[in-house]
């Protein structure tokens, strides 16, 4: 019996190792900003926390287009700990209502978070 009892702990104790997971926690993820000149470049830090229970890897990330930009850390997130990606976008050719993605991709169990920005983009007279 009492054998038995021990392959219970140990079996439980090895179930919670496997429940461990990153947990990807942002505030806002879609910023607006203010109506815009054509030609600027627009940049917003997004604050991500680790409120898992494992380090979180930002492995890549995915835009529709070239003008926008990511920065993130290239090492992983503590459980705790936070760190800043950087989103830039580039107006210059771009008119109008905006509305840019950035497809993160992460080692949480969704694998993939989403951080907008939208705008307005006053054209420049030419």
């Amino acid at each position: 019996m009492k054998i038995f009892f021990t392959l219970i702990v140990i079996f439980l104790n090895s179930a919670t190792g496997f429940t461990q997971e990153a947990e990807f926690s942002i505030d806002k993820s879609v910023i607006k900003f203010p109506k815009t000149l054509e030609g600027e470049i627009l940049e917003h830090t997004f604050l991500v926390e680790n409120t898992g229970n494992a380090p979180l890897i930002i492995s890549d990330y995915e835009v529709a287009c070239p003008c926008t930009k990511l920065t993130y850390p290239n090492r992983p997130i503590n459980p705790g700990y936070k760190a800043e990606l950087k989103v830039t976008f580039d107006t210059s050719g771009k008119y109008y209502f905006q509305d840019r993605a950035v497809i993160v991709h992460t080692n949480t169990k969704t694998g993939t978070h989403k951080l907008r920005i939208k705008v307005n983009v006053i054209p420049q007279d030419k």
